[in-house]
């Protein structure tokens, strides 16, 4: 059902949010120091395109604004990252 479809898309939107914390703390212990790899930008994208479908599924509006002010600060890092590289 819609319901499940959701439910499913919020959960793996989680899990895609939350493994960017596992991913920094392993790149970190690797470095010996506190650093955040650029993929926890791109998680923190895609996990946070995930919870926002659903907080929009949900009619949540809480989850909605926080989700669509995350994105945008994850999005600018990365603007940001690859400016700084060229």
């Amino acid at each position: 059902t819609q319901e499940i479809f959701f439910l499913s898309i919020g959960f793996i939107g989680q899990g895609i949010f939350a493994s960017r914390f596992i991913v920094q703390w392993i790149y970190s212990e690797k470095k010996g120091v506190s650093s955040i790899p650029l993929i926890f930008w791109y998680l923190s994208i895609f996990g946070g395109i995930g919870l926002l479908t659903y907080a929009i599924f949900r009619k949540d509006p809480v989850i909605i604004i926080g989700q669509l002010f995350g994105i945008f600060i994850y999005l600018r890092n990365l603007i940001l990252i690859y400016k700084n590289k060229k």
